[in-house]
């Protein structure tokens, strides 16, 4: 697939805003494809950047929308999107951060975020996963992901900031009315959002599956996010125990956080386990290729307070097999799909298929 970026856009300098499927290939010149494969998992073979819009396959917008809009760029943004548009090609741009900024309507474009509300029916925008590292082939740990006993109590784990507070929940509320205002009085360009104290529901959850009896709940409760390690966080003993913490569980409650998506949903595939998965109507990846239902436990907001009785309706109908099942299943997709080079093969497939109308 060639892949066409107007240079002009890309600043080096916020490579952290970067399209995610460019930072591979924007590198340092002695940065081989070897290298590339190792690192990332995508080669030049299968994705080839090419310096005219006429000999492309897809126009990529190099920087986030959350970027232009910080660096006040907006505009030039969207002139070079309302240019692209006249060669008739797939324009994909990237919406990042906890909240997403406000866009326009634009046809041809897909906008790929993280954050917001299905609901908005906001054409073009589509799901991506947070690409994180392979935490059990680093660890040498992928021969014991399987070994989990299935039990009449299933194994519930969570570790992670959790404040069950009415306190923090209207001080979370207070600021979100502050933010909603400025986003609809014009003074924000980010996305309004509901009004939701993410830690108090979390902690609800938390403390709903806590005080059933026929669930083993093994919860690492932090006051601060990542227990306020800033500095070496993938190799200090916090991190471990994250992941030791979900290795140990058999589902891990993955709920959303400041941002309406939840990176531990994606950790939690990655290390082949079963998210125990409150919807709260945001965006999933590859919703229309995936059947989300056959990989999580299942709990629409509306349902929350039945959390323990949907994850024992779940877990009543395993057994040692269906469950290590699930298991490999769970890593397979993550493996295959959610990875950046998974997700990007993907997106190359979808775009080849829709190519040829077979869609």
């Amino acid at each position: 697939m060639k892949i066409y970026y107007p240079s002009h856009l890309y600043d080096s300098q916020f490579r952290g805003q970067l399209f995610p499927l460019l930072k591979p290939f924007l590198k340092n010149e002695n940065f081989t494809d070897a290298e590339r494969v190792r690192v990332y998992g995508v080669s030049e073979q299968d994705f080839e950047i090419v310096e005219t819009i006429e000999a492309c396959d897809v126009i990529v917008l190099p920087m986030s929308w959350y970027y232009f809009a910080r660096t006040k760029q907006m505009d030039l943004a969207y002139k070079f999107v309302e240019e692209a548009k006249q060669v008739v090609k797939p324009i994909w741009s990237i919406n990042n951060g906890d909240f997403g900024v406000k866009l326009s309507k634009i046809k041809n474009l897909t906008v790929f975020r993280q954050g917001g509300y299905v609901i908005n029916n906001q054409e073009g925008h589509v799901g991506y996963p947070s690409f994180i590292q392979d935490y059990l082939s680093l660890n040498n740990l992928k021969d014991l992901y399987l070994e989990s006993n299935y039990d009449e109590f299933p194994k519930v784990g969570f570790c992670g900031q959790a404040k069950f507070s009415r306190v923090e929940a209207v001080k979370e509320l207070t600021k979100q009315v502050l933010r909603n205002f400025k986003n609809y009085s014009g003074l924000s360009k980010l996305e309004p959002q509901d009004l939701l104290s993410n830690s108090y529901l979390r902690g609800s959850l938390l403390k709903k599956l806590e005080i059933n009896p026929k669930i083993n709940s093994l919860f690492i409760k932090r006051k601060q996010y990542r227990a306020g390690v800033t500095e070496n966080k993938e190799t200090h003993n916090t991190t471990i125990q994250f992941y030791n913490n979900i290795l140990e569980s058999q589902y891990v409650l993955c709920v959303r956080g400041a941002g309406n998506f939840s990176v531990r949903f994606y950790e939690t595939l990655m290390m082949g386990r079963i998210p125990l998965y409150v919807h709260t109507d945001g965006y999933l990846p590859l919703s229309d290729e995936i059947d989300w239902k056959k990989h999580v436990v299942w709990v629409d907001y509306k349902d929350r307070h039945l959390i323990g009785e949907i994850l024992l309706d779940f877990h009543q109908k395993l057994d040692q097999e269906k469950l290590l099942s699930i298991f490999k299943k769970n890593r397979t997709l993550w493996e295959e799909k959610l990875t950046l080079s998974g997700f990007f093969y993907e997106q190359k497939r979808i775009l080849i298929k829709n190519s040829h109308g077979l869609a």
